[in-house]
């Protein structure tokens, strides 16, 4: 019988629970942080990791006063281990549609309040055609979105995108359009003739992706282009919070036009400039090509994109 290889002998040997502690280190400020989050003693995460790096032969974390740090090394095994983590989370998943077809667990994890007749025509077939299949929806900030179908943590994502990460795959859901508001109590609700020029220097509220070089950037522009108080004094991934403070007149805020649109009407915001060319961002279905999906997942995100490629484009642009 042949000797096995190194790399053969280690995946014999590696405990794949100090994949996991690596994985909780990576993400910590200090073995400290990292073993209040594994509910251990630091020593035992200490031992843990210096059990790995010398399986590995690698130093992985720089560790110095003031100096927390992955190596080149500890770089390249995070980016492994987040793939061998992710199919290890979704063993249950795919195992639970292997006796039925319709059967299985889809996450979805998606920006805020996304208002889309598509997605919720594709809900509806979906559960339709598949009644035993189970529906996860959790929001979060487009980048945290990202970052789970790209761990194989989420079945797909609907969010906003800014970089697009390489190995994911992206299909364009809809184009909204943002505009600013103001609430009730703000000095500018209800005046007509309101000028950009009228805004300089008015308090701000917005979202954390509100900057510029994050998936909202041109929203960013146009409050900058309004010159408002540079300091936002609230923000939230969250857009109905934002729409909170807003209406509880903490500041001028950008808002979805299409989503707050019986809002304006009922009075509870009011429009502000500017009325033309409101900036446009576009919401994507983002999905990881090569997590192994189960068949209730296929069949969502199947569904979702010949949806879309069977709507004109036109009637997927929100304003």
């Amino acid at each position: 019988m042949s000797s096995l290889t190194p790399p053969e002998r280690l995946a014999r040997d590696l405990d794949w629970n100090l994949l996991r502690t690596f994985l909780v280190l990576a993400n910590a400020s200090s073995v400290t942080d990292a073993a209040e989050r594994l509910s251990l003693k630091q020593p035992t995460v200490s031992s843990a990791l210096k059990r790995l790096e010398d399986r590995l032969g690698k130093r992985l974390i720089n560790r110095k006063p003031g100096r927390f740090e992955l190596t080149a090394a500890g770089r390249l095994l995070y980016d492994e281990a987040i793939d061998i983590h992710g199919a290890i989370l979704r063993l249950g998943t795919v195992l639970a549609g292997v006796e039925d077809e319709v059967s299985g667990h889809v996450r979805i994890v998606m920006a805020s309040h996304v208002v889309s007749p598509l997605f919720d025509a594709t809900l509806n077939q979906f559960h339709t055609d598949h009644p035993r299949a189970t529906l996860s929806i959790e929001a979060m900030a487009s980048r945290s979105a990202l970052s789970a179908v790209a761990a194989r943590r989420a079945s797909l994502a609907i969010c906003l995108v800014m970089e697009k990460i390489p190995q994911l795959e992206y299909k364009q859901l809809f184009r909204e359009h943002f505009g600013l508001f103001c609430g009730p109590t703000h000095p500018l609700y209800g005046r007509e003739g309101v000028t950009t020029a009228d805004l300089a220097g008015h308090s701000s509220v917005s979202f954390v992706t509100d900057q510029m070089d994050d998936a909202l950037r041109s929203v960013a522009e146009m409050r900058a282009e309004a010159q408002l108080d540079a300091r936002i004094v609230g923000t939230s991934p969250n857009l109905e919070e934002v729409r909170r403070m807003i209406i509880a007149g903490l500041g001028i805020g950008p808002l979805p036009l299409h989503v707050v649109r019986e809002d304006v009407e009922r009075g509870r915001l009011w429009r502000l400039p500017p009325y033309e060319a409101p900036p446009a961002i576009d919401v994507h279905v983002v999905w990881n090509p090569h997590a192994k999906q189960n068949r209730a997942e296929a069949a969502m995100l199947s569904g979702l994109i010949n949806l879309i490629d069977s709507t004109p484009t036109d009637r997927r642009i929100y304003s």
